[in-house]
């Protein structure tokens, strides 16, 4: 069975390639690192910015791309959250949940958001806008509770700020 044929029946779209541009700037990333695997972060970065996301075929992508193991770039993706996944909704609501944040009030954050959005923590809403996520330390102690949206820090959060958020979101 060739890799597209196993690609296919798993229910994938087939084997990723990056661009041209994407391949110049993962080279170009190459020459900020001492060795190749450093750059592993960005270049993951690179291919969530290229595919919209990181599936099975991106990681084999990446892995091609890198010389490194499939393995080896999915361990790395795994323990990382902030990566677009699969699956996930159109707005990425990510909570921290570490003590200083549950000392400010981020269960009361994840309950409402729970309550507003009718999902739990790693659930996609039935339409697709929002995933919800309780991730560890978005780096932000002293203004919690935060809750990251996409790319987007919110902190110091009440309940009433969190509305007008989700309000405001297009």
């Amino acid at each position: 069975m060739t890799q597209a044929e196993a690609t296919e029946r798993a229910g994938g779209a087939g084997p990723r390639e990056f661009s041209e541009a994407a391949k110049r700037r993962i080279e170009w990333l190459y020459s900020r690192y001492p060795v190749r695997e450093a750059a592993l972060l960005p270049v993951l970065r690179l291919a969530e910015e290229e595919f919209g996301a990181i599936d099975g075929p991106a990681i084999e992508c990446v892995a091609r791309e890198m010389g490194i193991s499939p393995g080896h770039v999915y361990g790395v993706f795994t323990f990382y959250t902030h990566y677009r996944r699969e699956g996930d909704g159109k707005y990425v609501l990510q909570v921290c949940s570490t003590l200083p944040c549950a000392l400010r009030g981020c269960r009361d954050v994840v309950h409402h958001l729970e309550e507003r959005l009718g999902i739990g923590p790693g659930e996609t809403t039935p339409d697709g806008r929002f995933t919800l996520k309780k991730v560890e330390c978005l780096g932000s102690c002293d203004t919690a509770p935060v809750v990251q949206v996409n790319e987007d820090y919110h902190e110091n959060l009440t309940l009433e700020k969190l509305d007008a958020i989700l309000d405001a979101l297009p």
